[in-house]
């Protein structure tokens, strides 16, 4: 079987692949149109999110028998076209779950603790005690919405604070020992925290609106280390701005490409660079945190998310 790789991994995803029988060519600079026309001679593929495998991409294939992508969603992929074509569908969340977990608890302290206001005041000499008074985690009721691999690796984290926490998940019966599942209502009425670990689908796009932010009874922290596009992001600077959103920790954003390389836009004719008037306040805010796509991308993971990926290739294929 041959493998095409569209993006760069962990060495090891193509040595092991190799050790077990596969052809493996590479091709991390062609354009889609070139990947197109040659997508034919392969059974297989392995990317992270370089562009979108998208029914025309799919109709291109003949003899394609998976698709495999080192991260956790496969929101860049047609899955039910190619689902109707018999091709095996392979991501691997359970190779960056950990990462993401200790990512969420760290923006999360970060901001109770106002750690990236103090650090900036002191860099320009400013000793202000009082100002940066944090506030303990220790009590507070945290909520996680979406209950898959993401957020019970960040309940689990949460092991060690004396926090209570609950769940909100469409699928029923997930909750576990770190994490108690509850209704929406009960969700919105009880949290301090909301962290927002869920997939990107038609039903999670835009999900984080004014009307979701505006039935939560206390104003609460909000940790976002899922998909950007689900959360309208004017909602949630009008809620920072009112303190219905106490502060907000954001990995992921609304404005990030599909490939999720590269965020900013430039004025061809300057060289300036185009920002959306909330994201403007995003990077001026004192209780926002903003990290570049990156909870889930540490150096262990990277090797967790190839081995995933091999390990699923060769229950499936060997």
């Amino acid at each position: 079987m041959k493998i095409l790789h569209l993006d760069t991994n962990h060495p090891l995803l193509i040595n092991q692949l190799n050790d077990l029988g596969f052809t493996n060519h590479e091709d991390y600079l062609s354009s889609k149109e070139i990947i197109e026309s040659k997508i034919s001679d392969y059974d297989g593929i392995i990317l992270r999110s370089r562009f979108t495998i998208d029914k025309h991409f799919l109709d291109a294939t003949s003899r394609l028998k998976f698709i495999g992508r080192v991260g956790a969603g496969l929101e860049n992929i047609d899955c039910d076209y190619a689902e109707k074509k018999g091709i095996t569908l392979i991501a691997a969340p359970e190779g960056n779950r950990n990462a993401v977990g200790e990512h969420t608890l760290g923006m999360l302290l970060s901001l109770l603790n106002k750690l990236n206001k103090a650090d900036a005041e002191v860099r320009q000499g400013k000793w202000l005690r009082e100002d940066n008074r944090g506030i303990e985690l220790d009590g507070k009721t945290v909520g996680i919405i979406g209950y898959g691999n993401m957020g019970k690796a960040f309940a689990k984290k949460l092991r060690g604070f004396s926090v209570d926490v609950l769940c909100y998940d469409i699928k029923p019966n997930v909750g576990d020992i770190n994490a108690e599942q509850v209704p929406l209502n009960i969700f919105c009425k009880q949290v301090d925290v909301v962290s927002l670990h869920t997939p990107q689908t038609p039903l999670t796009l835009n999900m984080i609106n004014a009307e979701f932010i505006n039935q939560f009874k206390k104003p609460f922290w909000f940790i976002n280390t899922a998909r950007g596009k689900s959360v309208v992001t004017k909602d949630l600077v009008s809620a920072l701005k009112s303190g219905k959103i106490l502060g907000a920790g954001l990995d992921v954003l609304e404005y990030e490409k599909a490939s999720f390389e590269n965020l900013f836009k430039r004025d061809l004719t300057s060289s300036a660079v185009e920002m959306p008037e909330p994201f403007q306040y995003l990077i001026n805010a004192q209780n926002v945190i903003l990290s570049p796509h990156v909870a889930g991308w540490t150096k262990e993971s990277k090797e967790k998310l190839a081995q995933t990926i091999v390990d699923k290739i060769k229950t499936k294929f060997c």
